[in-house]
């Protein structure tokens, strides 16, 4: 690891608002004997006021005479308290949940849109978190609503439709940069939900519809002019050898009696029928001769 990188306890340190390296001074270290010869009279009564039990999830920020002891928060187990001259904050570590009530946003192609969301974060340094900030919580709630307003404000209604993750990321990156002199990590962000105008919801869906018929009156076009080429191709064949046609014919009336119909209409070809009429016009000539 590189020496000359500053660790996260010292970058902490060194964001603080109001912390110096000077000492307590010569009354400090007075009242701090006091407090410990008070704590010796009173014992063991004041062993029960002086420890107290951090949690697991918990971290306590200890002032001593307004000033914060150690560059960490102490915790967690027991921990002592010294009468009088010190003062602890508990930090919850757990992660937490801001939801984002909707917001309403006018998108860069001038559409009015209703957006929420939820953001998970916790507290990594429970000394900024305490130090840095007065209500850290409010503060990022606040921040995160700021955010997805001026986020989606240089977004189309399409684009935000289209890339909730994109925006999301993009959030995210920007809460985590902004709250990590508050010790704050931004775990998550999702936008829930999209909220259009009815009559815009109406105009998208109309929209949407008439895509959709002209895309199938498209593909219809490309059908008939398959079924075209291919209805040329198969009757170039069939001109080839008129028996084929006078098969097709026939397996077209097989086809149409499996359904059991009680009418059919079954084409004829014009040279069956000038053959089936031609009969009678020959024996019409012949029988003046016959006379």
């Amino acid at each position: 690891m590189d020496s000359g990188a500053s660790s996260p306890e010292k970058q902490d340190k060194e964001n603080l608002v109001g912390i110096t390296s000077q000492h307590l001074g010569v009354c400090g270290w007075i009242l701090f004997f006091l407090s410990v010869l008070l704590m010796i009279i009173t014992f063991p009564v004041s062993i029960w006021m002086c420890l107290k039990i951090i949690k697991e999830y918990e971290r306590a920020v200890v002032f001593r005479l307004g000033r914060i002891q150690a560059d960490k928060a102490k915790g967690p187990g027991l921990i002592l308290i010294l009468p009088c001259i010190d003062v602890f904050v508990k930090v919850d570590l757990r992660t937490f949940t801001c939801n984002i009530p909707p917001q309403e946003i006018l998108t860069r192609d001038s559409v009015t849109t209703q957006v929420d969301g939820v953001v998970y974060y916790r507290i990594y340094s429970a000394v900024s978190a305490v130090a840095n900030v007065n209500n850290v919580h409010q503060a990022t709630f606040l921040l995160a609503q700021t955010t997805l307003r001026n986020i989606l404000g240089t977004w189309t209604l399409s684009q935000i439709l289209a890339g909730r993750e994109e925006i999301a990321q993009n959030i995210q990156t920007l809460l985590d940069e902004a709250t990590e002199v508050w010790g704050i990590q931004v775990a998550r962000v999702e936008i829930k939900d999209v909220r259009i105008p009815v009559q815009l919801q109406r105009s998208m869906a109309a929209e949407a519809e008439a895509t959709r018929e002209a895309r199938a009156r498209v593909l219809a076009a490309e059908g008939e002019l398959n079924a075209s080429k291919s209805l040329k191709s198969a009757s170039m064949v069939l001109a080839e050898s008129p028996i084929a046609l006078q098969l097709r014919y026939l397996q077209t009336l097989t086809t149409v009696a499996t359904e059991k119909n009680s009418t059919i209409v079954f084409p004829l070809p014009m040279n069956i029928l000038e053959g089936i009429g031609g009969i009678p016009n020959n024996n019409h000539k012949k029988d003046p001769n016959r006379a």
